[in-house]
């Protein structure tokens, strides 16, 4: 039988990184003859950008000495690499003095620095496209594609926001027009709202809105009404935007926003009930039990129809990281025109970390979700107002009224925050220590207590109050409020 011959293949070399090695030595050379040249590339690049390591130890050596303002040229560099042996492989320290032989770089500095950076970003990609088809491949440990979908999408997004220091450096007088249109914002809404409004203008009065970029934590112990709060606050920014957008008013000068809501506790049909019941007037525990009557359904039906357009995204995936809920906000960002502009998590503490803490140490995990949540604010250019829980020692102490240190699990989250709420209701509390009810054949001290109570539970019923206890932009205080536990609404007191 005769034998196949095969071809022989042919050897394929391998594909090289997207590199321009030239480059990066015209530009350090460029950087060594005239230093006015080095101050101005330096905040563009990191040395992790050049592809040839002594390239990029050079580039930091540079940034060193001008950090100190000392000059930096192949003399002054010198000492700096006598052992560094990448260095020593070119020929030693005298490769720094053959960088600025020619001067070529002079003239195109900043062309080569935004092609070095542009070569760095591409190979980035490739890393990020290389680790997803690795983890893709292996089906040895869980098999999670959701997951590492949401992986991929964070570090692309940390390749895009990479090299951002640049972009971000704004001249005085782009800060103070910044500032006028706020002021004007805040004018134009009829004072004391330069923020996303909150709907509740005690609330606006005292702190301005909510602010772009803020995070704002709002705590409380269980009962005090934290994600009806939170709710209220989110409805009403959603509701003013669709007013002001059937007004005509431009997106940029709305004092609302859409909105995004994140309940890691809840369920979407729960904060949707709740929002319901208040619209329509009718008690949530009824529209749970189904104890409505006809024309209450109608008046159900007529809200839900009313509201149907509503611009509240409520998500209310379990078990969420934080590199997740910064994925999330993205893509919703990117369906909607970028016209995200508050973001609301209930509550902190159901967020996971990265899962890089491998000690199993719960305040660093916390500090890394308070610190992610700041990042997101700061990123989107939104204000993210999560929720967070109080620790027992409320409990232990015979005033109720929380303060900062109560704040559970990581003073973190009081560093990263631009401001701090706590909802707190009195009367919360005056209930829980209701006396024995008289009966008949009870003695006069028995109907004395019970009617003290009853005075009592009189006098603070349906009040709440905000405090906040940091603010970065104002005073700290006490706003005072109403509470309806029938729909679990806040609102102002004159209401």
């Amino acid at each position: 039988m005769a034998t196949l011959a095969f071809p022989t293949p042919t050897p394929v070399e391998p594909q090289q990184l997207p590199r321009n090695v030239e480059a990066e030595a015209a530009m350090l050379g460029a950087m060594m003859i005239d230093n006015r040249l080095a101050d101005d590339l330096l905040d563009r690049l990191e040395p992790t950008h050049f592809y040839e390591p002594l390239h990029g130890r050079i580039f930091a050596a540079i940034k060193t000495l001008r950090s100190n303002d000392m000059l930096a040229s192949p003399v002054t560099l010198r000492p700096m690499f006598e052992a560094d042996e990448g260095m020593r492989e070119l020929g030693g320290p005298a490769y720094l003095a053959g960088l600025t032989g020619s001067g070529a770089g002079l003239i195109g500095a900043r062309q080569f620095a935004q092609q070095i950076y542009d070569l760095a970003m591409l190979r980035a990609l490739v890393s990020v496209g290389r680790t997803l088809v690795d983890r893709a491949m292996d089906t040895s440990e869980e098999v999670n594609p959701r997951g590492q979908i949401e992986l991929a999408e964070e570090e692309l997004f940390k390749v895009a926001a990479d090299g951002g220091a640049e972009s971000s450096v704004k001249t005085f007088a782009q800060a103070t027009t910044m500032a006028v249109k706020m002021a004007e914002r805040a004018l134009n809404s009829g004072g004391n709202l330069s923020g996303v409004t909150t709907g509740i203008d005690s609330i606006n009065a005292k702190i301005g809105g909510m602010h772009h970029s803020d995070l704002m934590i709002l705590a409380g112990r269980p009962g005090m009404g934290k994600t009806s709060l939170a709710t209220n606050i989110a409805f009403n920014a959603a509701r003013r935007w669709m007013r002001d957008m059937a007004d005509g008013i431009a997106p940029a000068d709305s004092v609302g926003a859409k909105v995004a809501f994140f309940s890691l506790e809840m369920s979407a049909d729960q904060l949707a009930t709740r929002i319901l019941a208040e619209q329509s007037r009718i008690s949530s525990e009824s529209l749970r039990m189904g104890k409505i009557s006809r024309a209450e359904f109608g008046q159900l039906a007529a809200a839900a129809a009313e509201l149907e357009n509503l611009p509240l995204f409520i998500d209310d995936t379990g078990g969420l990281t934080i590199g997740g809920l910064h994925t999330r906000v993205r893509r919703l960002q990117r369906r909607h025109n970028n016209e995200i502009g508050l973001v609301v998590v209930d509550y902190l503490q159901l967020l996971t970390g990265s899962g890089k803490n491998k000690d199993g140490n719960r305040v660093q995990e916390i500090s890394e979700i308070s610190r992610g949540l700041k990042t997101l604010a700061k990123d989107l250019n939104v204000p993210v107002l999560a929720l967070s829980q109080l620790s027992r020692a409320v409990e232990s102490r015979e005033d109720k009224t929380p303060m900062l240190s109560d704040l559970r699990e990581s003073g973190s989250i009081e560093q990263d925050a631009d401001m701090v709420w706590f909802v707190y209701r009195e009367d919360y509390y005056v209930a829980s220590k209701e006396p024995k009810r008289p009966v008949e054949g009870d003695s006069a001290k028995v109907h004395e207590d019970h009617n003290a109570w009853m005075a009592e539970m009189e006098r603070v019923y349906g009040l709440a109050e905000l405090i906040v206890a940091k603010q970065r932009h104002g005073a700290t205080g006490k706003v005072r409020m109403r509470f309806d536990p029938t729909y679990t609404k806040f609102s102002d007191l004159a209401e």
